[in-house]
């Protein structure tokens, strides 16, 4: 299990993230995180939402109310050209602390 900092942390990156792949809602945003994380990262509405509107109000998304396919009004989100920017951003700087965390974690051969 995450800690709740690294979780937090994770949260806009994942969101623009699977965002890419299209418009999706809340809900289904979540499962998505699961179904990727096998399981570890686990989000609930009351945490999500309040990310989601921030990501509104800083024009990385923009959302419409549509009807789903069981006829109930969902809130559709998905990616502005301000967002796929972001995203590619939170990718680099993720990715760089990912290869410093690699480097310090893989034995170097002869610095034993």
């Amino acid at each position: 299990m995450l800690s709740k900092e690294l979780v937090a942390a994770s949260t806009v990156p994942l969101v623009l993230s699977v965002l890419a792949e299209g418009e999706s809602y809340g809900y289904a945003l979540i499962q998505r995180v699961r179904e990727l994380s096998v399981g570890r990262i686990t989000w609930t509405e009351g945490m999500l939402y309040p990310v989601l509107h921030w990501m509104e109000r800083e024009k990385l998304v923009e959302s419409e109310w549509k009807e789903a396919e069981s006829g109930r009004q969902r809130r559709y989100y998905r990616l502005r050209k301000e967002g796929r920017k972001a995203l590619e951003r939170e990718r680099q700087q993720w990715q760089m602390v990912n290869e410093t965390l690699n480097r310090l974690w893989t034995p170097q051969p002869g610095l034993t």
